[in-house]
């Protein structure tokens, strides 16, 4: 009898040691409430290293095209290349010479999107504050204009983008693979040719398309010769100083631009205490009940995929210019592919840093993320040309409360939005011109001179 008292002290001794250990373990408080819930659901679609962003110099982990490796010295010249307004020799005026870059459409503080609803390369003027004061320069009749008929993508986290734009047509990789009877009859669409995937393929293009180019000037008198023989010595040097090398320098630079300090990205590091209760939640939510994951997942929380979701086009009383085959535009991937099943299909966007984007989608329909998450929840189509044989299975009715959305959108605006995009922006490029825009009224605009 005193035997099986001993042993049943030892024994609840035993628990009592253990629960009193496990309380103590200072780990325990991520694996229960919230915190354990939203890790549990991760691990249900891969784990938290499945949504994880690599660090930006980290060229060993970031996705790239094997025919244009990452290194430090091409980054750093596409780096400079891509706000370099003095890459800006053709345009349609001779007073707009050097009066814009790459970062003119694509501005930091906006998400790396237009700060307008319709961006304008050539042929506009200002930058206001993060690019919402550009206006078209009064000189420049609409045909003249340097302008896009669909909302400008922006260019963050690009490296785990296959093929470029919302139809998907550049890169002749992924999606694109057997399509090159098709690569015709179009500056973009012809530089698939070349071989390498869609970012490498958009910033090649991109330079001609958009009245840019690799003025001999501009190299000899700059240091960009220098980066441009470190960056590709494999190159004869008679081909060194191309669109083709300064699209890879700058397709190499997009491919480092992580939103990886993003609240979300701290906490799927274990950083428990950097997103707000209601934000864990809202994430519980998009990977859950909201089917956001659905399409936006992996670590850039895109997709590789096309969904017809009946979004507006680029239309309007506000919209510059008058665009030939719209119609094919506005059937987005079919209107690529010329396959029916593709019709009105355009490409999953990545979901970072869209706090100060003021308009989204490819139509630039919304003006907030709250806008679109409504949109989605109520999930009827705005877009009555797009039929509902086309709507994706996913753009149904999601049935959230109004404090779901609140919550939703507070995960997607805040825990997405990495507040220090600044430190993608050079301190200064070789021209000496002002950047990312260099005419009078964006000179005034910035304080620049």
């Amino acid at each position: 009898m005193q035997l099986d008292r001993h042993k049943t002290l030892l024994l609840l001794t035993f628990f009592v040691l253990f629960f009193y250990a496990c309380n103590e373990d200072p780990a325990l408080p991520d694996e229960q409430g919230v915190d354990g819930e939203l890790k549990l659901l991760l691990e249900s679609l891969g784990g938290s290293e499945t949504f994880l962003l690599p660090n930006s110099n980290d060229y060993t982990n970031i996705p790239q095209d094997p025919n244009n490796p990452l290194n430090a010295t091409k980054v750093s010249l596409g780096e400079k290349l891509f706000f370099e307004t003095g890459l800006a020799i053709n345009p349609m005026k001779p007073e707009s010479k050097g009066t814009y870059s790459c970062a003119t459409c694509h501005v930091p503080g906006a998400g790396f999107q237009a700060g307008i609803r319709q961006g304008i390369a050539d042929g506009g003027m200002g930058f206001g504050h993060e690019g919402n004061g550009r206006f078209a320069n009064p000189n420049y009749e609409e045909y003249e204009m340097d302008i896009p008929p669909i909302r400008v993508p922006n260019n963050m986290n690009m490296a785990f983008v296959e093929n470029t734009t919302w139809n998907g047509k550049l890169g002749a990789m992924g999606s694109n693979y057997d399509t090159e009877a098709l690569w015709v009859d179009d500056l973009f669409l012809e530089t698939n040719h070349l071989g390498y995937s869609g970012v490498e393929t958009q910033a090649i293009a991109g330079l001609e398309f958009h009245r840019m180019g690799i003025n001999q000037g501009l190299v000899e008198l700059t240091y960009y010769k220098d980066l441009f023989d470190m960056a590709f010595p494999e190159y004869p040097e008679e081909e060194r100083y191309t669109f083709e090398t300064a699209g890879l320098a700058i397709a190499a630079y997009e491919r480092t631009m992580m939103t990886n300090q993003a609240p979300f990205q701290q906490w799927l590091k274990g950083y428990r205490d950097v997103m707000t209760m209601e934000q864990k939640e809202g994430a519980l939510l998009f990977f859950d009940k909201a089917g956001c994951a659905d399409c936006h997942t992996g670590p850039a929380l895109n997709a590789n995929e096309f969904f017809a979701i009946g979004m507006n086009d680029l239309t309007g009383p506000d919209i510059l210019g008058e665009f030939e085959n719209f119609e094919q535009i506005q059937k987005g991937r079919g209107g690529f592919t010329q396959n029916p099943a593709d019709d009105y299909k355009f490409k999953v966007p990545q979901v970072y840093n869209l706090k100060h984007t003021n308009f989204l989608g490819h139509g630039a329909t919304f003006t907030s993320i709250r806008e679109v998450i409504e949109y989605k929840n109520e999930g009827v189509s705005q877009n009555p040309i797009v039929p509902a044989s086309q709507l994706a299975d996913e753009f149904r009715p999601l049935n959230l409360t109004p404090t779901e959305i609140d919550k939703l959108t507070d995960f997607v605006e805040n825990a997405l939005y990495d507040p220090n995009m600044d430190r993608f922006v050079p301190e200064s490029i070789a021209s000496g011109n002002c950047y990312p825009n260099n005419d009078y009224q964006s000179q005034e605009d910035m304080g620049c001179e």
